[in-house]
């Protein structure tokens, strides 16, 4: 079974996979498959340019958890999006040292649930799985994706809502 793990740039993505790969799971970080698929730099949005869809074609299905950004454009048997409420989504970003327009234009994808809304229209709702990293620990989410992947924990999404988190506030 492949499991891929996506979610917002700061969700939690890298620190859930590391426990993962610690409780003996074989992981395989999205950022280490992608070098032959750069065409470019995208200097105003300071990332990178990736022909994902060539990516997608050309990663073979693996057994174990896909962890990155883009693992829902992946043909995975399960999908886990990460989430994380935006302004703690900011913070962790500003720590890393993201720009602050960096910061917000990820914040503003979470609050408007980008990464979730792609992942609900390429796969079906039993295989999809939303976890609130604002409220789980690493190893509490780790623990949720492990019964997910057996089966021992059902298909859930869509309770998260954060667009309030779009109104300015006075």
């Amino acid at each position: 079974m492949m499991c891929g793990i996506t979610g917002t740039p700061g969700t939690g993505k890298s620190s859930v996979a590391a426990e993962l790969e610690r409780r003996g799971h074989r992981v395989i970080h999205i950022s280490d498959t992608i070098g032959d698929f750069v065409t470019g730099d995208d200097p105003l949005r300071d990332t990178r340019v990736i022909d994902d869809e060539r990516w997608a074609a050309a990663f073979p299905h693996t057994d174990g958890v896909v962890e990155g950004h883009l693992a829902h454009l992946l043909p995975c048997d399960r999908i886990v999006v990460l989430r994380c409420r935006p302004d703690l989504l900011r913070s962790r970003l500003l720590r890393r040292g993201y720009p602050e327009a960096k910061c917000a234009e990820n914040a503003e994808a979470e609050a408007l649930d980008v990464i979730l809304t792609e992942t609900v229209e390429r796969y079906p709702d039993d295989a999809i799985l939303e976890l609130d990293t604002t409220i789980l620990s690493i190893e509490e989410c780790a623990c949720r994706i492990e019964q997910f992947m057996q089966g021992e924990l059902p298909p859930a999404y869509g309770g998260i809502d954060w667009s309030h988190y779009l109104i300015p506030q006075p």
